[in-house]
């Protein structure tokens, strides 16, 4: 279809109207980027038509050979994260909202703001839901004639993954989008609990990384003020992280002199911290 259009722009400059544009030499700019933009536009919006069919093939094709993640995944290991994704959800809605378009000759950058959405019951007597938000910048590259996605950064980045009665609690987590590496950060953990409900929580950072490796996690009784409070020390990797809160619910059935606790809801709220990389000395300068 893109290279029908492009013929399509081939023509219209060898009619007369082609012609015409010769005495304002801005309209022939101003056409190659209305097209460009028509044609970016079109690719995310591909990406997000084949990310709900999960047509793989599709999807990564849209992506250059070379492309680099946020995290500094090469498109094998991404392609990796994205068969794992759906080969465990494969129902999930994805949407992608266009805020803004800047193009550069053959480079381009698109800020959007993307979200997804799928239900993931546990069992018939517990339902989930799945939901994520990020605001993002996609880096692009005319290659061949065609847009690529060549590489792309998470501004902010927000997901929860929540059953049972968890699901219609108001999670706030906390904690800043970004810190340089190796530096103390908190991140902050509320909700309140539904009446007569024992709830436990915990907070973890993980690096962003593949494959994934779990923290280890320290649940507590969530305190009276309904606020859990963790201090962290970016690592010094130069790797982005990831803040994990665990959350657990339940109820006590007392009878017969003897206590029956039973899980009522269950679910992790997962916020993105942006991890700036330490500032490396020049070699060449020495101290004076």
């Amino acid at each position: 279809m893109k290279k029908i259009l492009l013929l399509i722009i081939l023509l219209l400059f060898i009619t007369p109207s082609g012609f015409a544009a010769e005495k304002s030499p801005l309209l022939n700019i101003e056409i190659f980027k209305n097209n460009d933009t028509r044609q970016i536009k079109s690719l995310l919006n591909s990406q997000v038509r084949y990310a709900n069919r999960t047509n793989f093939d599709k999807f990564i094709s849209t992506y250059s050979k070379d492309y680099k993640s946020a995290d500094g995944f090469n498109l094998e290991t991404y392609s990796a994260l994205v068969k794992d994704i759906w080969k465990t959800y494969d129902k999930i809605k994805y949407d992608i909202k266009i805020k803004d378009i800047a193009i550069n000759n053959d480079k381009a950058t698109v800020k959007v703001e993307e979200s997804s959405y799928a239900d993931i019951p546990v069992s018939e007597n517990m339902e989930g839901v799945l939901r994520s938000e990020a605001d993002s910048i996609y880096y692009l590259e005319k290659i061949d004639g065609e847009w690529k996605v060549s590489a792309d950064s998470v501004i902010t980045e927000n997901t929860s993954m929540l059953y049972g009665d968890a699901i219609g609690l108001d999670i706030k987590l906390t904690a800043p989008n970004q810190v340089p590496a190796n530096t103390e950060y908190t991140a902050s953990l509320e909700f309140v609990p539904p009446e007569d409900t024992i709830a436990i929580a915990s907070i973890a950072s993980d690096k962003v990384e593949y494959p994934q490796k779990q923290a280890k996690e320290v649940f507590r009784k969530l305190p009276d003020d309904n606020i859990l409070e963790r201090l962290f020390i970016s690592n010094s990797d130069n790797v982005n992280e990831y803040i994990v809160a665990s959350i657990g619910l339940t109820k006590a059935d007392v009878s017969d002199l003897s206590i029956k606790l039973s899980l009522t809801g269950f679910g992790y709220q997962i916020i993105r911290v942006n991890v700036l990389p330490e500032k490396q000395e020049d070699e060449n300068v020495k101290d004076k």
